[in-house]
């Protein structure tokens, strides 16, 4: 009697169901995020915080775009320009106003009309017409420079009017305390956009559009406003840079920035925010390694082309390794159940 009872209350239970996975809330992340950067602003010297804000500042710019091309699945080849658009805009504005939330502001607002019209030209493309288009506003914006150049000083660029930092905090440190905010902000927005149903849509339309009609999304929309978020980022990422440099020039976005980009977010791991830092840490990491090596041959062609051959290395190797990017790579097995 006692085994039937027994198997009378498995079958009434019903098959055990897996409770779903808690994560943790992004702002905790973000949290420990900032105290780990600002303790290690205090150890590390000058040149390693300084190299330590352009992570941060690069970081802005990986993570929108992880989520354009990882998690909605356009491919744009033209960031580095979107970049150029945020640092001339926070130029024009900073050496008008001298005032930097406004500048930040003016950039992003200006970033966000570009993006809104690019995006809705890219919202009617597939493939390799979007790449191609995107790939035209990267050769685009910088001659435009040119064109206007008592706006913009043509190929000199211009200088950024800054206010030294407050207290007795070293340029450096400042540099590196703003830039992680930039990008810490922007990580924990993007994070609470794709944990809710806009995420949900993003990648239902990556992997099916024609499902993701049938399911009631608007796919034009959803591909829009995925482009205006990334490139609200690619803007405050090059008035970031700006900030940086303390100037802003055409050299300094070159087209191949845009590629960098895109085999930065690949090699760190598509459509994972961690992968977006990855992919910004060796932003900063291989051009160095490429001008160690390029000072020590005493090559300065070598030098320049030095971080592209590098960034490709690596690019096959990581794809041969870890074809999910190095995100995807556990040091802790999973355990067999």
């Amino acid at each position: 009697m006692t085994d039937m009872k027994e198997k009378a209350a498995t079958t009434t239970a019903g098959p055990t169901t897996r409770k779903p996975k808690k994560t943790l809330n992004p702002i905790w992340y973000v949290v420990a995020g900032a105290i780990l950067i600002a303790a290690l602003t205090y150890i590390v010297p000058p040149f390693r915080n300084y190299q330590l804000a352009t992570v941060g500042a690069y970081f802005t710019v990986t993570a929108g775009l992880t989520v354009l091309t990882g998690l909605n699945g356009q491919l744009s080849l033209g960031h580095g320009a979107l970049m150029a658009t945020g640092a001339y805009s926070f130029a024009l504005a900073q050496n008008r106003w001298l005032s930097m939330p406004l500048s930040f502001v003016a950039a992003l607002i200006t970033t966000v009309l570009a993006g809104v019209v690019i995006g809705l030209a890219a919202a009617r493309l597939r493939g390799p017409y979007l790449a191609g288009l995107t790939l035209a506003v990267a050769v685009v914006v910088p001659s435009v420079t040119s064109t206007f150049d008592k706006t913009f000083n043509s190929d000199m660029g211009l200088s950024v009017a800054l206010d030294p930092p407050p207290g007795v905090i070293p340029m450096e440190q400042w540099q590196a305390w703003i830039c992680w905010a930039g990008a810490l902000v922007t990580v924990f927005l993007l994070a609470t956009l794709v944990r809710g149903r806009f995420g949900r849509d993003l990648r239902a339309v990556r992997d099916d559009e024609t499902a993701a009609r049938l399911a009631g999304i608007n796919i034009a929309r959803t591909q829009v406003l995925a482009f205006v978020v990334s490139a609200a980022c690619a803007g405050l990422s090059g008035a970031l840079f700006a900030f940086l440099a303390q100037s802003v020039s055409p050299g300094a976005f070159p087209l191949t920035l845009s590629l960098f980009l895109v085999m930065a977010i690949v090699i760190g791991g598509l459509g994972r925010l961690f992968g977006a830092l990855l992919g910004a840490v060796l932003l900063v990491a291989l051009p160095a390694l490429a001008q160690t090596a390029g000072e020590r041959t005493g090559s300065q062609h070598l030098e320049g082309n030095l971080a592209l051959v590098i960034f490709g290395v690596v690019l096959v190797v990581v794809m041969l390794a870890a074809p999910g990017g190095l995100a995807s790579i556990r040091i802790i097995p999973r355990r067999k159940r």
